[in-house]
């Protein structure tokens, strides 16, 4: 059974429709797994192959297009009919003699849409060029527009049951970011803390279970706390460097991103500073957000409140996030940064992360809020602070 009521998936198709219609789509054919879900319900890790849902307007109900196998998995999770699941068979998997598109082309022929205009999610992770070139040459009559955010917009604004998930998924951040603060230690490997990181996200709370997170723990250590993006490996902690975590709870695929900073030993007097900037930054910011607000006006925040101290930033400082799957939590719809004027609205939801890092080192804070009718609701509950381990002293 889907996770939703079925009126949820259906409200969510209708105002997919309107933007269809405003935008002169007639087919919209989904395939970034986190938009199927979202219109359907459908969940399974079958996106390494192609699958996708066709959205027609005088069709209340999607078709779901996937490999024969997955099939029973959209009678599982969806609320889809079965003359709404249509399997391809397998040699349509890998194959070089045909392709899944070809199976769309063929079912929207017979259905009379090849001449549609249809609208398609060219630069999702999962649509290939080798997707588009056989929509096109299967379908020569049809006329394709890039809609690859369509859906997308439509998740900004999160119902209630969502902010509930997306509640729960930060219950399970704090679990796992506490557990990972205090498994890093002088001598200790890395892997070994991802472990404990990693049990904690799927184990969850007593009240409920996790979801595997969009994202891999992010854990860079020493020198490498200078980007952000490195996992982990197999070394053991020295002391004196710097730690940063950047990971998420995850319920039923809503995700609740945070990040930390740990200093094993005295804190070199640089990253100290560092961190009381970014700290103060992200605080001001925060206390900056209410509805009415733009986009880059709480990036600008940001940026002045640093600026006192010497720092500039030129990436964003924030995104849209919740529901989806690998690689990324983010939504792709608004950013907080200089250029867009995406006004803030109650129960949108964004992972702020406003992190600096310089040639040597860095630090990271972050915090996932929604918007609420008078400010943010802060969702997880992690003290914003540098975190220091293996020393006497008391900051």
């Amino acid at each position: 059974m889907p996770v939703f009521e079925v009126s949820e998936y259906q409200k969510r198709l209708q105002e997919t429709k309107k933007r269809m219609i405003q935008q002169d789509i007639e087919v919209l054919i989904v395939t970034d797994p986190a938009n199927m879900n979202y219109l359907t319900g459908y969940d399974g890790w079958s996106f390494y192959v192609h699958q996708c849902l066709i959205v027609l307007l005088d069709e209340k109900e999607p078709f779901w297009i996937g490999r024969g196998q997955d099939a029973n998995g959209a009678r599982v999770t969806t609320f889809l009919n079965d003359d709404h699941i249509l399997p391809y068979a397998d040699n349509y998997v890998q194959s070089l003699e045909r392709h899944p598109m070809d199976f769309v082309c063929n079912f929207l022929m017979e259905i009379g849409k090849h001449k549609s205009t249809i609208g398609i999610e060219m630069d999702t992770y999962y649509f290939t060029a080798k997707c588009y070139k056989q929509l096109s040459f299967g379908m020569p009559q049809a006329t394709f527009k890039d809609v690859t955010n369509l859906v997308n917009y439509v998740r900004l604004i999160k119902s209630d049951n969502e902010i509930e998930y997306i509640r729960k998924a930060a219950k399970i951040v704090d679990h796992a970011m506490n557990t990972g603060i205090e498994a890093i230690e002088e001598g200790v490997r890395e892997c070994d803390v991802v472990a404990k990181i990693m049990h904690a996200q799927i184990s969850g709370t007593v009240e409920f279970g996790g979801d595997y997170p969009a994202i891999m723990p992010l854990l860079p250590a020493g020198e490498r706390t200078s980007t952000p993006h490195l996992t982990w490996t197999d070394n053991k902690y020295p002391s004196d460097i710097p730690v940063i975590l950047e990971l998420a709870g995850c319920y039923n695929r809503y995700h609740a991103p945070l990040s930390r900073t740990v200093y094993i030993g005295e804190p070199d007097p640089k990253v100290k500073y560092l961190a009381d900037v970014v700290i103060e930054g992200l605080n001001t910011t925060l206390d900056a957000i209410k509805p009415g607000i733009t986009c880059e006006e709480v990036e600008e925040v940001w940026r002045k409140t640093i600026s006192k101290s010497g720092f500039e930033k030129e990436s964003r400082i924030g995104y849209s996030m919740g529901l989806n799957y690998p690689p990324d939590w983010g939504e792709h719809t608004a950013s907080l940064r200089q250029g867009d004027k995406t006004v803030l609205q109650p129960n949108m939801t964004f992972h702020c992360i406003p992190g600096i890092w310089l040639d040597k080192y860095g630090v990271e804070l972050s915090e996932s809020f929604r918007v609420t009718e008078t400010g943010i609701e802060v969702f997880a509950t992690v003290p914003r602070q540098l975190f220091v381990k293996n020393t006497t002293k008391i900051y």
